[in-house]
């Protein structure tokens, strides 16, 4: 009877570790379950949160259809966004590289498409962005972003007389280059600054949607 008592003593101790361990790792998953949901909504409904896409991953698609677009004026606008990109991530190095390749493109823009007016204003936002792009290619990050500003004023020229094959995302920082503000292109709603990089990164709003 003692050896019964003794089994069901210890069937019992096993029962009960058991169990807490059990309910620790229900309470952890909870936990972090509730912390997930809780970075979800830190900034209000999930659908208005600024998602991190700096791996790219998510820009891939968008990336190719920029490619793949509407002639030279789509590879003009990829390598623009992965400048953009460099900037945000405070890559220098990158970003001159970047600006040089940019400076290329758009080089290579052909313009022969278009009507003789649209050509000759063409013509002039072409040699104004390469100038923009050839500086960055050539400065330290400060600098690049002034040049960036001026850049982008380009580009959002450029767009609207060759447009777009996908939505693009018109974005503004009220507080660059001493509350004067700047201006930039980006193929997400997501606010992610060009201007500050991780300083201020989701300092800004969209302006509006160019289709």
């Amino acid at each position: 009877m003692s050896k019964l008592k003794l089994v069901f003593g210890v069937v019992a101790i096993a029962f009960v570790a058991l169990t807490a361990v059990s309910c620790k790792d229900a309470k952890t998953d909870k936990n972090d379950s509730t912390e997930h949901h809780s970075e979800m909504n830190a900034d209000g409904d999930h659908s208005k949160m600024n998602h991190d896409n700096s791996d790219g991953h998510h820009d891939g698609d968008k990336k190719e259809m920029a490619m793949n677009g509407n002639g030279t004026s789509q590879v003009v606008l990829n390598d623009y966004f992965n400048l953009k990109d460099a900037l945000v991530a405070d890559d220098n190095a990158k970003a001159k590289n970047l600006g040089g390749t940019l400076a290329k493109s758009l080089k290579a823009f052909d313009t022969s498409k278009y009507s003789d007016d649209k050509q000759s204003e063409l013509k002039d936002i072409i040699e104004d962005a390469t100038e923009h792009a050839e500086h960055i290619s050539e400065s330290d990050i400060a600098h690049q972003r002034e040049h960036f500003k001026v850049l982008s004023k380009d580009m959002v020229d450029m767009v609207e007389i060759t447009g777009t094959s996908m939505t693009i995302y018109q974005q503004y920082c009220p507080m660059y280059d001493n509350n004067k503000g700047g201006a930039w292109l980006s193929m997400n709603k997501e606010i992610r600054n060009p201007y500050f990089g991780d300083k201020m990164l989701k300092c800004g709003k969209v302006q509006r949607e160019i289709n």
